[in-house]
């Protein structure tokens, strides 16, 4: 398995998480469907395997994908930081516990900015400030005591969608190669 395929499988795997778990605050009405089109939109992640580009003349090595070296590793070193950091404010000090899903969502909306830069992807700056906005409005309606469904689907179900869609949309120039 390519690091290309890798990093679609984790960005598929938390974008199904973020559905899966936040549209349990929704009417049944409403979750099913969603996790439903969240499951199918994984399975075509995981099914479609997604090629390679072709290799240089000269050159019998395909192009590698995303790296997992030192950078990366500070990006998500970074992103556990912040998780952890502002988790703990917001459970103990803030004591807003609705607010838990936008603090996720603005940190890992923030962390593929940095991957952006390891990456050398500047696509990603796009998801980046988008999960980013998500997370920040979240944090906002938490402060003005909104309903955590609400909550939810801004700042859960609507980055879900985003990373699903991202690595979908990432895919589908090589998907018939």
């Amino acid at each position: 398995m390519t690091n290309d395929q890798v990093s679609r499988l984790i960005g598929g795997s938390f974008g199904l998480a973020f559905v899966q778990m936040n549209a349990g605050t929704l009417p049944t009405a409403a979750a099913a469907p969603l996790r439903v089109l969240a499951i199918l939109a994984f399975l075509r992640i995981v099914l479609t395997r997604r090629r390679p580009a072709e290799a240089v003349a000269g050159d019998a090595r395909p192009p590698r994908g995303p790296g997992f070296g030192r950078g990366y590793w500070y990006v998500v070193a970074a992103e556990v930081l912040g998780l952890g950091v502002g988790l703990y404010v917001i459970a103990n000090v803030l004591n807003k516990p609705s607010a838990t899903v936008a603090w996720i969502a603005f940190v890992v909306g923030v962390h593929f900015f940095g991957l952006a830069v390891v990456w050398k992807r500047a696509a990603l700056h796009v998801l980046a400030a988008s999960m980013a906005v998500c997370g920040l409005a979240g944090l906002v309606l938490a402060a003005c005591d909104v309903s955590k469904p609400v909550i939810a689907v801004v700042s859960g179900i609507v980055p879900g969608v985003l990373l699903l869609g991202s690595v979908l949309w990432s895919g589908r120039s090589t998907r018939n190669a």
